[in-house]
């Protein structure tokens, strides 16, 4: 990351042996605490969007899935009235 991009700030409170881990951890990357933490933080943040964003199915899950998108099976009488009401109120 480019020291010129920066351009937001944050703080963080940690214990003295959070402190001290990154601090060894930093120096043993050859990176600043600073970068250490962001490129650390950055990681953890993008997993956690990606593991609450993303399905990740079995493969028995997934035949079915597949299957139900080749041969979806018929509207129900109940979807039909949906669909009825939502052509009524405007829609498509």
């Amino acid at each position: 990351m480019a020291l010129a991009l920066r351009t937001e700030r944050t703080e963080a409170r940690l214990l003295p042996e959070q402190k001290k881990r990154i601090e060894q951890a930093a120096s043993l990357k050859g990176l600043s605490i600073s970068d250490f933490i962001v490129q650390h933080a950055d990681e953890a943040a993008i997993k956690t969007i990606e593991s609450h964003t993303a399905w990740v199915l079995g493969e028995k899950d997934m035949e079915f899935f597949v299957q139900i998108l080749l041969n979806p099976p018929e509207p129900s009488a109940r979807m039909k009235a949906a669909v009825k009401r939502y052509k009524e109120r405007g829609g498509e």
